[in-house]
């Protein structure tokens, strides 16, 4: 599985406003907090507010915060928002895939594989990753 840097970046930001729930953060404290190109971030923020995760607010005292509680969210919630489904083979489902001959068990194997990405990353909240950093997350909601 590739990790890009899409996701690295958005997961990164998620967890900073998870350690700091449910205070507001400006974008460019996030960007500085996480060594995140700002216009990057800032792109990315637009997606997970579009996707639902964080909410906005314009202004001086305007900022991101989570849209949900820390333990609402997780790693799979935030990979869809930012790049689509979990796993695929060439932009596909592993269950849509055919494979002709001795290749035929491939489709098995992507199917086992997409499982057990999602085993781990649909039951690893931002909660979870801000608990194993050490920083303490304000209040669950």
């Amino acid at each position: 599985m590739r990790i890009s840097a899409k996701v690295d970046y958005a997961l990164r930001a998620m967890i900073e406003l998870a350690a700091t729930a449910p205070e507001q953060i400006k974008g460019e404290r996030l960007a500085t907090a996480q060594s995140i190109p700002h216009k990057f971030l800032e792109n990315i923020l637009a997606d997970l507010r579009n996707g639902g995760l964080v909410v906005s607010q314009r202004g001086a005292d305007g900022g991101y915060r989570l849209a949900l509680p820390p333990d609402e969210i997780t790693v799979a919630d935030v990979i869809r928002v930012v790049e689509g489904p979990i796993a695929s083979v060439r932009g596909e489902r592993p269950d849509d895939i055919v494979y002709e001959g001795t290749a035929a068990p491939l489709r098995e194997v992507w199917i086992e594989l997409r499982a057990a990405m999602r085993g781990v990353l649909e039951h690893t909240t931002l909660a979870d990753l801000v608990a194993r950093s050490g920083a303490s997350s304000a209040t669950p909601a």
